[in-house]
């Protein structure tokens, strides 16, 4: 079957990480304007909580399209990974011998792993709200502020931050060439779309928590 054999080619698995991630992509940027509704005000942000709650069954063929999404990218990271290694069990020398090398590339593995736990973590803590006591069912900026008021949160939260930066700036650079929509190129930093895209949603999600902690929002 074709699509087997599509999936179990490096080529194949390489084009199913970029499709998710594009698909990652839209959700954060989505996710982070969404967010930013806590600067307008409590009204504002329970509003957009509600909103998103009388989607009903779209909003969870929207989280099931994610889930699956997010299944494919680990799954298909996971193998690339442990296929790179079979074939390349001696790691490079010399940084002058990576291709195309940046932070962002050279974490990617350990970065998608944190960004893993952390929407675990994130899901629990403001979706479920099982990880802390005292949040309210419909109050969501009060969950926010409350959220945000811990300090640790706050920290593990911009440390995520920091790591998804890394990787939107990765995948929003690699994810066309694998597509075809951009021609190869070994130089990063020549191209100015992806560092826009992934400082935009880093400065967008990041403000939250620092403006809950300098008491701008509360």
């Amino acid at each position: 079957m074709w699509v087997v054999n599509f999936w179990k080619s490096q080529i194949g698995k390489k084009i199913v990480m970029a499709m998710t991630g594009l698909i990652g992509v839209g959700f954060v940027i989505g996710h982070m304007l969404g967010n930013l509704q806590m600067f307008k005000g409590p009204v504002a942000m329970n509003e957009y909580a509600e909103l998103l709650k009388s989607l009903g069954g779209v909003l969870w063929i929207v989280r099931g399209v994610l889930v699956a999404a997010l299944i494919l990218h680990v799954v298909a990271a996971a193998q690339l990974t442990a296929q790179k290694r079979a074939a390349r069990p001696v790691p490079y020398a010399h940084a002058a011998d990576w291709q195309a090398s940046t932070l962002a590339s050279r974490s990617i593995r350990w970065g998608g792993v944190l960004l893993l736990a952390f929407i675990v973590l994130h899901i629990m803590h403001f979706t479920t709200r099982s990880l802390f006591a005292g949040y309210s069912p419909t109050d969501v900026y009060g969950n926010v502020i409350l959220g945000f008021r811990k300090w640790y949160v706050s920290v593990g939260y911009l440390v995520a931050m920091a790591a998804l930066f890394l990787h939107l700036y990765h995948g929003a650079w690699s994810s066309p060439r694998t597509l075809g929509v951009m021609p190869p190129s070994r130089r990063p930093l020549s191209r100015k779309v992806a560092p826009v895209i992934a400082l935009v949603v880093y400065l967008g999600f990041s403000a939250i928590p620092i403006a809950v902690l300098l008491g701008i929002l509360k």
